[in-house]
C-alpha cells in the first residue's frame, strides 16, 4: 500500500483552501496536515508541522510566495514545494524557480493533474503546467545568446527533448532501452553542465539557448 502524500496548504483566501481541503479529502492517496494563510504563518509552522508538499499561493499580503519559498528552502534545502498560479502571474515564475520552488501549476487545474504534480513533486521530480511554457519560449527564444557554447552528447539532447515534452524518467528509459538510474544520470550531468538548479531552471536554459523545441 503506498503511503499517503502529505500536503501543506499555503494560500491567503480560505474559501480556497477550504476548497482544496474538500478536493484532499475525497482522495485516498493525499491528506491536507497543516494551513496557513500567509507566508510568515507558515514559516513559523513549517517547523512543527508534517508534511511532504507544500502548495504554495504567489500573491499573499505580507510575505508573497516568493519570499516564503526562499526563507523556506533556506532553513529547509530539502523543502518540496509545488506554486498555485494564475494566468497573469507569469512574470513572477522565474522568480519563484530560483527561489527553489520544485515546479507551479495554474489553479485551474483539474484534480488529476493537481494529485499527478503532487506525486512527481513528493517523488522528486519537476512539475510544470505545459500551458505556460509558451510564455517562457516568448520570454527567452529571442533574448541574445551570450552563453558559452555547450557541448552536449547525442543521449543528453535526446533525453532534454523528452523531458521537455513532458515525458518521465520511467517513461524515457522505457523508450530509449536504457535503465532509469542512466536517466537520472543524464539528468543530472544535464544540470550541472548548464549550471540550472532543477529540471524547470533546465529546460528554461535550454529555451533561452535553442537547444530543444517547443511546440506552441
Amino acid at each position: 500500500m503506498e503511503q499517503t502524500i502529505k500536503v501543506f496548504i499555503v494560500d491567503d483566501h480560505e474559501i480556497f483552501r477550504n476548497g482544496l481541503k474538500l478536493v484532499f479529502s475525497k482522495n485516498k492517496e493525499t491528506e491536507v496536515t497543516g494551513e496557513a494563510g500567509s507566508g510568515e504563518e507558515f514559516l513559523q509552522l513549517m517547523d512543527s508541522s508534517d508534511f511532504d508538499v507544500v502548495l504554495m499561493d504567489i500573491k499573499m499580503k505580507g510575505l508573497d510566495g516568493i519570499e516564503t519559498t526562499a526563507k523556506a528552502v533556506e532553513k529547509n534545502p530539502g523543502i518540496k514545494v509545488l506554486v498555485l498560479s494564475t494566468f497573469g502571474e507569469e512574470e513572477f515564475l522565474h522568480q519563484i524557480i530560483n527561489a527553489g520552488a520544485k515546479g507551479f501549476l495554474l489553479k485551474n487545474v483539474d484534480k488529476e493533474t493537481l494529485f499527478n504534480a503532487i506525486k512527481l513533486v513528493h517523488n522528486g521530480q519537476n512539475y510544470f503546467s505545459p500551458e505556460l511554457l509558451p510564455y517562457f519560449t516568448n520570454k527567452f527564444l529571442d533574448n541574445k545568446n551570450d552563453s558559452p557554447e555547450l557541448l552536449l552528447t547525442k543521449r543528453e539532447l535526446e533525453i532534454l527533448q523528452l523531458i521537455a515534452e513532458g515525458y518521465s524518467n520511467a517513461e524515457i528509459a522505457d523508450k530509449l532501452f536504457i535503465s532509469i538510474r542512466t536517466v537520472d544520470t543524464h539528468k543530472n550531468n544535464l544540470i550541472s553542465k548548464t549550471g540550472s538548479k532543477n529540471v524547470v531552471s533546465l529546460l528554461i536554459y535550454a529555451i533561452k539557448n535553442k537547444i530543444i523545441s517547443i511546440e506552441n
